[in-house]
């Protein structure tokens, strides 16, 4: 297969993925979505930026039964900013078929969760622990869970969630299993032989010429964190993830770039989640073009075109250095990791990367390598999502489960509506006090004009178009 229209997947899933622009499956994608398709359990080694997110939700999105009540996919993942990422991407895939997703992980209001959970909710991605939580709580019913993905295996094993996915495995009856992994050590191979049966293994092997291409090392002989700022502004780099093994050395980053006048901002584990949230987002967005981060805090930042990533630190972990190389050049496209070092740093380096078989270079800027860096320059940020979002508007409805209104009058009183049926109704989220509704097809304004004079449940309602 070449193609995702090759695949057998639903016309509204193969829409959203050309309105999200997504062209040509890559090779874990071509690999693992007829395996899961097929019903298969899965065990997944794969980089991360090979596309694996859509490679387990394009075929697990086909799968859900849109009238059933409670969750069917339940996706396990290491941190927040991984879940966050995570739903987005399964909510744009199953948009058109309005596929509703909820993330669920520490740090935000255990009760406002509570609420969406008593709502229809397909899928739920969540942090164990936070999941765990809501399952102790009897806030979330995973009876009819079919359908169990734990992302980012290595990194669960390494943040002591063991036990916590034992605690979790023992109130679900799944039928299929999906684990994706950048590594496969011993410790891997024994939690899969404990929750898979027969799994099915699919490896992604990164060929050592794009290995060759991305590793490159800069020697400095004074303060590394002025030779940064030297070589951003030299080279003219567009977006960069700089890494940090601390906190603190964030901290110190941050402050030196930022009173330097760079578009930059921090994330780091103490930081509130509404800061570390809006960090990503505007990073991808491209609000900001570069990000001094944690490794553990930067699980989850998913941008197709990072320019550059950068070691300010090297991680005593190969396995995290491995993840980090993988943030750049992201789903085939080019780009290049970094690694800044004092003169006593390079031969350590070099051995650590002999053990996982990287072969590096010294950087060097020549005025031919910079005429070509010109000419190679990445294009702006994708706006993937504008097209997805282009013919869908959001409306804002002042009443909610305090008035008793239900998804049923809603629906009634849309296609009610002359030019208006079912199918251009997406998604609808019922609060306390407010209701949510996605109209598709272009027929948003037309909606919201109707809507100011006609009534909703037998009373005219405020309605405003929402975001």
């Amino acid at each position: 297969m070449n193609r995702f229209n090759d695949f057998m997947i639903s016309n509204e899933i193969k829409e959203a993925l050309d309105l999200l622009g997504y062209k040509m499956p890559t090779d874990i994608q071509n690999k693992v979505i007829p395996e899961i398709l097929k019903g298969n359990n899965l065990v997944v080694k794969s980089r991360t930026g090979s596309g694996k997110t859509a490679s387990f939700a394009i075929p697990l999105i086909e799968k859900i039964v849109w009238e059933n009540r409670y969750p069917q996919v339940l996706v396990l993942s290491p941190t927040r900013e991984l879940a966050m990422q995570i739903k987005e991407e399964m909510f744009n895939i199953g948009r058109l078929k309005r596929i509703k997703i909820i993330p669920i992980y520490g740090k935000t209001a255990f009760e406002g969760q509570e609420k969406q959970l008593r709502q229809r909710q397909h899928v739920v991605v969540g942090t164990p622990g936070r999941v765990l939580d809501h399952l102790e709580s009897r806030t979330i019913n995973l009876s009819d869970v079919e359908y169990l993905v734990i992302d980012e295996a290595d990194e669960m094993l390494r943040m002591g969630f063991i036990e916590q996915i034992d605690d979790i495995f023992k109130h679900l009856k799944v039928k299929q299993v999906i684990l994706l992994s950048a590594t496969l050590d011993k410790k891997i191979l024994d939690t899969i032989n404990k929750y898979i049966k027969d799994p099915v293994y699919i490896e992604e092997e990164v060929s050592s010429n794009i290995i060759k291409e991305k590793q490159k090392y800069l020697k400095v002989n004074k303060n590394k964190t002025s030779e940064l700022f030297n070589f951003i502004n030299r080279e003219q780099v567009k977006s960069a993830i700089i890494f940090c093994n601390t906190k603190d050395k964030v901290e110190e980053v941050y402050e030196f770039l930022s009173n330097e006048r760079m578009l930059i901002k921090r994330l780091h584990g103490d930081l509130d989640q509404r800061v570390r949230t809006k960090a990503i987002t505007d990073f991808k967005e491209g609000k900001i073009r570069y990000l001094v981060a944690t490794d553990v805090a930067a699980r989850g930042i998913d941008v197709s075109e990072i320019e550059y990533v950068i070691n300010y630190q090297i991680p005593k972990d190969l396995k995290t250095y491995i993840h980090r190389v993988g943030r750049t050049g992201r789903m085939g496209k080019k780009g290049l990791t970094l690694a800044i070092l004092s003169e006593e740093e390079i031969s350590s380096f070099e051995k650590k990367m002999n053990e996982i078989d990287y072969e590096i270079e010294e950087f060097v800027t020549t005025k031919k390598e910079q005429q070509e860096y010109i000419l190679n320059k990445p294009i702006e940020k994708s706006k993937r999502d504008e097209a997805l979002n282009k013919d869908i508007m959001k409306i804002h409805i002042n009443a909610g489960k305090k008035t008793k209104m239900r998804a049923s009058d809603i629906v009634g009183t849309l296609c009610s509506i002359e030019g208006v049926n079912v199918d251009d109704i997406g998604v609808i989220t019922i609060l306390d006090i407010s209701t949510f509704v996605e109209i598709m097809n272009g027929k948003g304004e037309h909606v919201y004009n109707v809507l100011q004079d006609k009534t909703i449940k037998g009373r005219l309602r405020i309605v405003s178009k929402a975001e």
